[in-house]
C-alpha cells in the first residue's frame, strides 16, 4: 500500500479524478510543506509556474512541450513518457500508463514532494561543508578539484571519473581547478538564507 494518497497514484491522472477528489486535493494540507522554508516554497512555485504553461495548475505533456521548445529540445515519446509518469515515492521513473490521450500530469503538491525526495537523499548542509572544509586549508571555500578527485577516487565509496567529472564540471570550478564547495552546497541544498559561517 503507498504512503500517498489514492490521487497521487501511477494509476490516476488529474482527468481521472472526480470533481471532489479535485477540491480535496486542493484543500488538504501536506507535510511536504513544513519540511521547507517559505523561500523555497516560493522558488519552488516560480519554476511549477514557470514549466505550466497554460496555468492550470498541472503540468502535463502540453506544458511540457512548450518548455522544451523553448529550451531548443526535442524531447523523444519515451522521455516524455518517463517525466510524465513520475509520482512521489517512485526514484525509477518508469511508465506504468497505457499508451493512449489519457492526459497526465503533476500538480504543485506532487512536484514538491518529489524535489524533496531528491534533495533529501543528500547529506545535510553541515555535513557537507564540514567535509569539504577537511580538504580546505585555509577555509577559502575552495578545494582543489585534483586533490578531490585523488580522495573520492581512491578512499571509501569510491567514484568513477564520469561521477566525479559531473560534480565538478560546471560554474562552481574556477579556471585555476579551484571547486567553490559553499556556493554548491548552498544551491544544492536550495538554501536562501545566508550561513553566519561564511
Amino acid at each position: 500500500m503507498s504512503r500517498y494518497p489514492d490521487y497521487l497514484s501511477a494509476g490516476v491522472t488529474p482527468s481521472k479524478l472526480s470533481k471532489a477528489q479535485k477540491s480535496r486535493a486542493r484543500r488538504e494540507p501536506s507535510g511536504v510543506f513544513s519540511l521547507f522554508q517559505a523561500p523555497q516554497i516560493q522558488q519552488f512555485k516560480e519554476a511549477f509556474q514557470l514549466i505550466d504553461h497554460d496555468k492550470d495548475g498541472w503540468v502535463n505533456e502540453s506544458d511540457l512541450k512548450e518548455i522544451f521548445a523553448s529550451l531548443g529540445i526535442s524531447p523523444s515519446k519515451q522521455m516524455m513518457d518517463e517525466l510524465l509518469s513520475a509520482r512521489p515515492g517512485t526514484h525509477s521513473r518508469t511508465s506504468s500508463y497505457e499508451e493512449s490521450n489519457v492526459e497526465r500530469g503533476i500538480n504543485f503538491t506532487m512536484f514538491l514532494t518529489m524535489m524533496s525526495e531528491r534533495l533529501f537523499e543528500f547529506d545535510t548542509e553541515a555535513e557537507l561543508l564540514e567535509a569539504f572544509g577537511s580538504f580546505d586549508e585555509n577555509d577559502s571555500g575552495l578545494v582543489r578539484v585534483e586533490e578531490m578527485k585523488k580522495w573520492l577516487g581512491e578512499v571509501g565509496e569510491r567514484m568513477d571519473e564520469e561521477e566525479m567529472e559531473r560534480v565538478f564540471k560546471g560554474a562552481f570550478t574556477d579556471r585555476q581547478g579551484n571547486f567553490n564547495y559553499r556556493e554548491w552546497v548552498k544551491v544544492l541544498r536550495v538554501n536562501d538564507t545566508e550561513e553566519s559561517s561564511l
